[in-house]
């Protein structure tokens, strides 16, 4: 049975057990601007890896709940069995350092799976590593993974909650739009009172996580980990998938679960009843939210 190392694996192990049977590699290569790379897939992917469409497998449709809410835990299934995923089997996930691996990553734990990783550095990583690269799109025999909803999450009443209470609510966002200087998607700019800004390419380095070690010092400096008697952190994003980057990191260091808040700031800016803090008015006021633009 393939056992991963650790919750990211290098391309150097994954050269070693990618002919293994009982694992399976999903390509989960995304960016907000283009949407799902079916093209980068076509054009060269690691053998045997499958392409799961982010927007459409691990997103519902955009909507009050945000622009990427959970996906159909139904929809989930069917994408992961179309993988070829059962109970036993080993899943590698990777993307080409946007977070969308992480994602597949954080959805799978949340559903119960436990045997699966994000490979280090991504395609870029594995291309430069002198992995093989192929346009051969596999068929695997359909899996029996099952799904029936996801943990670990938390809704926008309990993180704007936890925030007020001092538990630590971690934003991966850039600082220009955590900070309000800027918002080019969402409703309205700036980010949830109480939150603390821990970008999450600032876990990275040269497109690989950065050491357990330094990890832990990025958390220690936003407060984690939290207390023991408090609830667990909350990390959030624009729409939920770069807030499962953070989760992943904090699992690479060692630190206790978090959970997500899967609407993110997507969802909470559109409430005007929410408030929403700047670098101007870090108490935050409730406003007036245009609507959403997509």
């Amino acid at each position: 049975m393939t056992e991963v190392p650790g919750v990211v694996v290098p391309p150097a192990w994954l050269r070693r057990h990618l002919s293994a049977p009982d694992l399976r590699c999903c390509d989960v290569r995304w960016t907000l601007a283009g949407g799902a790379q079916h093209r980068a897939y076509a054009e060269g992917h690691l053998p045997g890896a499958v392409f799961i469409d982010l927007d459409r497998e691990l997103a519902g449709p955009p909507g009050p709940g945000g622009r990427h809410p959970l996906p159909d835990p139904a929809v989930f299934a069917a994408a992961m069995r179309r993988a070829g995923a059962h109970p036993d089997t080993t899943i590698v996930a990777y993307d080409a350092g946007t977070g969308a691996a992480a994602r597949l990553w954080w959805l799978l734990r949340a559903a119960g799976h436990q045997r699966v990783a994000v490979l280090d550095g991504g395609f870029p990583g594995w291309v430069a590593a002198g992995g093989t690269v192929t346009a051969v799109v596999p068929d695997p025999a359909p899996g029996t993974l099952p799904v029936a909803g996801f943990a670990g999450t938390v809704d926008a009443a309990t993180t704007g909650a936890r925030a007020g209470a001092g538990v630590p609510v971690l934003d991966g966002r850039a600082p220009e739009r955590y900070q309000g200087l800027v918002e080019p998607i969402d409703p309205r700019a700036g980010h949830i009172p109480g939150a603390r800004n821990l970008p999450w390419t600032d876990l990275c380095q040269e497109g690989r996580l950065r050491p357990p070690a330094e990890l832990r010092a990025r958390f220690a400096a936003c407060g984690l980990p939290a207390a023991a008697h408090l609830p667990p952190a909350v990390a959030y994003c624009g729409s939920g998938v770069t807030a499962s980057a953070l989760l992943l990191a904090m699992a690479h260091a060692g630190l206790p679960d978090g959970d997500l808040y899967p609407g993110s700031w997507s969802e909470w800016s559109q409430d005007p009843d929410r408030p929403a803090a700047t670098a101007a008015d870090p108490i935050g006021r409730a406003g007036a939210a245009p609507p959403p633009t997509r």
